[in-house]
């Protein structure tokens, strides 16, 4: 029984420790005050996400195209990194960018859409078929949760020592190089 949850849990959190999920959850949490809101849209993707996979191993990667899924995530981090760039002409005072508005829909729609056919996923699916499915998804979930709200946490300490338009620039680079990335033309 222990192995069923330890293991999920352990390769999870390795394998996104330092993961572009991670990274764009801690840029995400340095556009927001409400990092509730965003940690509860980051784990309703991530428990739909991996759920699903779990459930019904990785069913969504032959229904939907691994490479179309990989376009539509490309296509969402290039118009966040666009969306944060826009907003730095307005007032800091302002508080009301695209991302501000709702941290739990922008939580949400990075990673309903960066996680489909993650390796993350597909390990999760993996693990369903060699333990206790109800455990695989306590372990994935709590890896999860332990590493996006570390993500949170780290990037509220970032901004406290870095002034917010800097933060607000390189989030947005780093974003749309992202993008980018996920649009080139997966090999294999």
């Amino acid at each position: 029984m222990l192995p069923d949850i330890l293991v999920p849990f352990l390769a999870i959190s390795l394998a996104e420790l330092g993961d572009k999920t991670q990274l764009s959850i801690l840029l995400l949490s340095v556009k927001t005050k409400d990092h509730l809101r965003l940690l509860a849209g980051v784990m309703l993707a991530f428990l739909l996400v991996d759920g699903a996979a779990i459930v019904a191993g990785s069913w969504a990667t032959t229904i939907i195209s691994v490479d179309l899924l990989r376009k539509a995530s490309g296509l969402l981090f290039m118009l966040f990194g666009l969306l944060i760039l826009r907003d730095l002409d307005k007032s800091e005072e302002d508080g009301d960018d695209c991302l501000n508005r709702s941290p739990f829909v922008s939580g949400f729609a990075l990673i309903f859409l960066a996680e489909w056919g993650d390796k993350t996923q597909l390990a999760s699916a993996l693990f369903a078929t060699q333990y206790n499915p109800w455990l695989v998804f306590a372990g994935t979930i709590a890896a999860l949760a332990l590493l996006s709200g570390t993500a949170i946490y780290l990037g509220q300490a970032i901004l406290a020592r870095v002034e917010k338009r800097l933060v607000s620039k390189a989030a947005a680079v780093v974003f749309v190089l992202m993008g980018l990335y996920l649009l080139i033309p997966y090999p294999g």
